[in-house]
């Protein structure tokens, strides 16, 4: 797919994996909405890509994604400046250092990783079903399928025996659950959607996670993949004609593979979604 003068929406635009997909995607001529948190690094990173592809179309949108009403103040302000969105790329998230509730009351690694995609989709929705070929992209990891072991509906928030990476496995699983059940629900439109894996790459995914986490992270980085390499398949799912026949599928290194069974379980994932909508109060 030409992504020439395509609108492309990146979550965690400003650094990593989002940072090196919106990259590509500017340098292939495409308008770039990064969706931050932090100005600073945002604003960094922006003139960064600009500078590097030469495509000033690349604008910022501040958002917390802990955040409900950043989330859809964020998709407002997109909806109110743009007809249609062609590519949506859920890429943002993290590991938290313990266990924390948002204001929303939610706990926030369910809220940043599962919530705030589910939202943003489902409140973009119209925008997208607006463009010929859209696309629905979701990062999930293949941390899912520990996250598959501890999944319970009645405990998505982990209130009973936390732990930083239970959390994170269960948000990565609603990842590809959503994904699984959203390409049921947009059969009939032009909207395809995708999970995928992009490898233990070199991030600031742990930034918010606990010290063993970080010396994980440290220890492991000359063995992790460079953020570049980590967004080949996100940029894949992108632009590929190939995959347009693939919708709901769980890819790894631009290879369909099987996730978790439950992951594509047709008598839960239409509770997740029951669930997920009860969570962010959509009608």
């Amino acid at each position: 797919m030409d992504l020439k003068n395509k609108l492309c929406i990146v979550t965690g635009a400003n650094s990593g994996i989002g940072k090196e997909t919106a990259r590509s995607f500017a340098a292939d001529g495409a308008f770039v909405i990064m969706i931050c948190r932090n100005e600073k690094r945002a604003k960094a990173a922006r003139q960064e890509l600009i500078n590097d592809t030469g495509n000033t179309g690349i604008e910022i949108v501040l958002a917390d994604l802990a955040i409900q009403h950043d989330v859809r103040s964020a998709a407002d302000q997109i909806k109110q400046e743009f007809d249609q969105i062609d590519v949506l790329v859920n890429n943002a998230g993290l590991i938290a250092n313990k266990r924390e509730e948002t204001i929303d009351g939610i706990e926030k690694t369910l809220a940043v990783n599962h919530l705030a995609p589910f939202l943003l989709t489902n409140l973009l929705w119209d925008h997208l079903q607006q463009s010929k070929d859209a696309r629905v992209i979701n990062v999930s990891s293949e941390v899912h399928r520990m996250g598959a072991n501890a999944f319970d509906l009645d405990d998505l928030q982990i209130a009973n025996n936390y732990s930083a990476m239970k959390a994170y496995g269960v948000s990565k699983l609603c990842n590809i659950m959503f994904t699984h059940e959203l390409a049921k629900r947009c059969s009939d439109t032009s909207i395809t959607t995708y999970s995928l894996h992009p490898g233990v790459v070199r991030t600031q995914l742990a930034e918010e996670a606990g010290w063993a986490m970080k010396l994980f992270y440290w220890i492991g980085k000359p063995f992790m993949r460079s953020p570049k390499s980590g967004a080949q398949t996100t940029i894949y799912l992108a632009t590929s004609d190939e995959v347009t026949s693939m919708n709901g599928k769980y890819f790894k290194n631009k290879k369909v593979v099987e996730p978790s069974a439950i992951a594509f379980d047709d008598d839960l994932t239409p509770q997740l979604w029951e669930k997920s909508e009860k969570l962010t109060q959509l009608p």
